[in-house]
């Protein structure tokens, strides 16, 4: 294993230590664990709190600041947050408004993190939840009941949090949270893992002439790998599990394509080209486009597609600012 690192006990620490470092004029940590609230919070709105294990950076604390979340909390390395971490986190930011909390459907951090929303609750604290089910490729796995909560989250994060700084209520901002998880859907494939720094091994192997598809973020096997195709190809692969999991047609969406850690943004943007000229065949309209990592596995080699179809209301919400870390707008 060949890593930037010290002590593997200490990576995540060592992480958030050095990311609130570069960006205090948006982050500060408690003292409690590895758990960042909003430096500029603003006062008298609804609270969103989000988090997952380690090794998706920018999420989650990349994505705290104006407009979209209030407190993110980071587990170890693909591990979920403890619930004392998440019951800091809500504690710190809670005001009359509530506290929405948007949880990625992995077992662990569904329990979890509804164990600190009961917590909180025995304080007085309004607590309400939404959870992401994005993924197309996988039904139930290891880690889940259901599909799971991958790169459509930011999604989430983004729009539930302009609701938020508008100052809706908790009721609309976890309605409209609801509505990005009803009209999101994202797939993905690499071409080589990521290592866990606490394993030092790749969580699967792939040969030099082979891709592994549907994989999630958490360095996890996908459905099937099977010998590499052209950018073109895999795209179409992704595309069409995608579009037959929700209607489309004649529809406008936000794309994101989202690198796993290692994919260099060259090989994204071939990506996108051939994602544009799938979807404008189809018929469907491109509103916005977001390339880059913004849900990412360490260092796999890889990417996903998420298309997020958009309504008047959803557009309105994508188009209104944002000033974090990882996401402007």
């Amino acid at each position: 294993m060949k890593k930037f690192i010290n002590d593997v006990s200490q990576v995540e620490n060592e992480m958030i230590l050095g990311l609130v470092k570069a960006y205090p004029q948006y982050l500060q940590k408690l003292d409690c664990g590895n758990v960042v609230i909003r430096s500029n919070r603003k006062e008298n709105k609804v609270a969103l709190i989000s988090g997952g294990g380690s090794g998706h950076e920018p999420a989650h604390a990349g994505y705290v600041g104006t407009g979209m979340l209030d407190a993110a909390v980071a587990g170890a390395v693909f591990t979920s947050p403890t619930p004392d971490q998440v019951y800091e986190g809500i504690k710190a930011i809670a005001g009359d408004a509530g506290v929405l909390m948007v949880i990625k459907n992995y077992t662990g951090d569904v329990m979890n993190f509804e164990m600190a929303a009961e917590m909180a609750e025995a304080d007085g604290i309004l607590v309400k939840q939404v959870v992401v089910n994005d993924d197309v490729a996988v039904k139930d796995s290891l880690y889940t009941v259901g599909r799971r909560g991958v790169a459509g989250t930011v999604f989430v994060h983004k729009i539930a949090g302009a609701a938020a700084e508008k100052g809706e209520d908790i009721h609309k901002v976890q309605a409209v949270a609801q509505k990005v998880v009803d009209n999101v859907r994202t797939m993905g494939a690499a071409i080589r893992p990521c290592i866990v720094p606490a394993n030092g091994k790749p969580g699967f192997e792939l040969a030099e002439d082979e891709m592994e598809v549907g994989i999630g973020i958490h360095g996890e096997p996908g459905t099937h790998r099977e010998k590499i195709k052209t950018a073109d190809e895999v795209v179409d692969l992704l595309l069409e599990k995608i579009l037959a999991d929700i209607d489309y047609s004649e529809s406008e969406v936000a794309v994101m394509i989202n690198g796993a850690g290692s994919t260099p943004l060259m090989e994204l943007f071939i990506i996108n080209n051939r994602v544009s000229d799938v979807l404008k065949e189809k018929g469907i309209t491109v509103y916005k486009t977001y390339v880059g990592e913004y849900m990412t596995s360490i260092e796999m080699e890889g990417f996903s597609i998420s298309l997020l179809k958009l309504d008047a209301e959803l557009k309105s919400l994508l188009d209104e600012k944002a000033d974090t870390p990882a996401f402007k707008a």
